[in-house]
């Protein structure tokens, strides 16, 4: 019970930085509701982790709901990473070609 409490206040503490952020509009609007959704979920899951016990149960799991939605958070934290590594491959392409165009037009103007 104590952990839950203590997962809860951590996950407040979240909520509050995300509307802070919100409110010195250092992330967009589908960002903020994309994580105000993920950490309301958090909270309900464990909330109600009795009945995420009871499912993974009855799902043929052995082990605690907490333990599955561990696993299934990293496997959420891998495919983030992932993703974000491909955004970051474009982001440097993009680049390269931007400084390519403009190197290639300040040598046309030099010539």
């Amino acid at each position: 019970m104590i952990q839950q409490i203590i997962a809860l206040v951590i996950i407040l503490f979240f909520i509050s930085r995300l509307f802070w952020q919100r409110k010195n509009k250092k992330i967009g609007g589908n960002e903020f509701i994309f994580w105000l959704i993920f950490w309301f979920l958090a909270a309900s899951l464990i909330i109600f982790l009795k009945k995420v016990d009871s499912f993974v149960a009855a799902l043929g799991f052995s082990g605690k709901g907490i333990d599955v939605l561990f696993y299934l958070s990293v496997v959420v934290l891998f495919y983030l990473v992932f993703k974000l590594g491909l955004k970051m491959e474009k982001t440097e392409k993009d680049i390269t070609k931007i400084v390519r165009k403009i190197s290639l037009d300040d040598n046309e103007g030099k010539n």
